[in-house]
C-alpha cells in the first residue's frame, strides 16, 4: 500500500466515519489534520479530496410523492385545513428503495410569519410500503408547531401558503420519544440514515 492510500484510509476513518452526509466537514478536518499539514504537499492532499468526493457525493434516490387529494403545486382541499375536518391527506410514496426499513414525514409551511415557518406534521416509523391513508394515525407521531402530537391542519392568516410534504426513506426504525420529538429532533435522528427522499408541495388559502 502506497503512502497516499494509507493516509487516505486512516484519515477517512478518523474524520469521516458515520458522517457521509457531511463530506465537506470531513474534507475540512482532513485538510487541517496535523498529519497532512506536516506533509505540506499538494500531491498528497489532492488525491485525498478527490477520493472523498467520489466516495461521499452519491446522489440519493428520489422518492415519488403524490396524493389523490391534490396535485403538485395545486390547491389543497379545505377538508385538510382548520376550516374542515383537519385530517391529514392521503399520500402515496413510490420508488422506495428495497433496503428501506421505514418512512418519515415532515410537513412545513415556509410562508408562515414565524421564525422558521410552521411545522404541521412530524411523524416517523411509517410503513415502508408507501401507503399513507387519509387521517393517518400510524407510526410514531411527533410534535407540530403547536407542541401537540399529530397532524395540524393548514390555517394561514393571509394569502396563499405553500405546504411542503417532505418524505424520507430510512434504513432503520427510529427509537424516539413522541412527547418531545419535534422536526429538528427528527432531522437530527435521521442523519446518516436517509437513503431516499422526495417532496410534494400543495397550496392553501382560506376561503378557497
Amino acid at each position: 500500500m502506497n503512502t497516499i492510500s494509507f493516509l487516505f484510509i486512516n484519515l477517512t476513518k478518523k474524520h469521516c466515519e458515520n458522517k457521509t452526509r457531511f463530506f465537506l466537514i470531513c474534507i475540512n478536518n482532513i485538510i487541517n489534520d496535523k498529519t497532512v499539514m506536516m506533509k505540506n504537499s499538494v500531491k498528497i492532499l489532492a488525491p485525498v479530496i478527490l477520493l472523498i468526493l467520489m466516495a461521499f457525493i452519491t446522489p440519493k434516490a428520489k422518492l415519488m410523492v403524490s396524493s389523490s387529494a391534490f396535485v403538485q403545486n395545486g390547491m389543497i382541499p379545505a377538508k385538510y385545513s382548520c376550516q374542515g375536518a383537519e385530517v391529514s391527506p392521503p399520500l402515496t410514496i413510490s420508488n422506495i428503495p428495497a433496503s428501506t426499513k421505514s418512512l418519515a414525514i415532515i410537513v412545513h409551511d415556509p410562508d408562515a410569519p414565524h421564525p422558521g415557518g410552521v411545522y404541521h406534521w412530524v411523524a416517523w416509523n411509517l410503513p415502508a410500503d408507501g401507503n399513507i391513508t387519509e387521517n393517518f394515525k400510524g407510526g410514531n407521531q411527533g410534535l407540530n408547531s403547536d407542541h401537540k402530537t399529530g397532524y395540524k391542519g393548514m390555517c394561514p392568516g393571509e394569502g396563499t401558503h405553500h405546504y411542503n410534504f417532505k418524505v424520507y426513506a430510512l434504513d432503520i426504525m427510529l427509537q424516539l420519544d413522541t412527547a418531545i420529538t419535534d422536526n429538528q429532533a427528527l432531522l437530527t435522528a435521521m442523519q446518516g440514515h436517509i437513503i431516499a427522499q422526495g417532496e410534494l408541495t400543495g397550496l392553501f388559502s382560506k376561503g378557497k
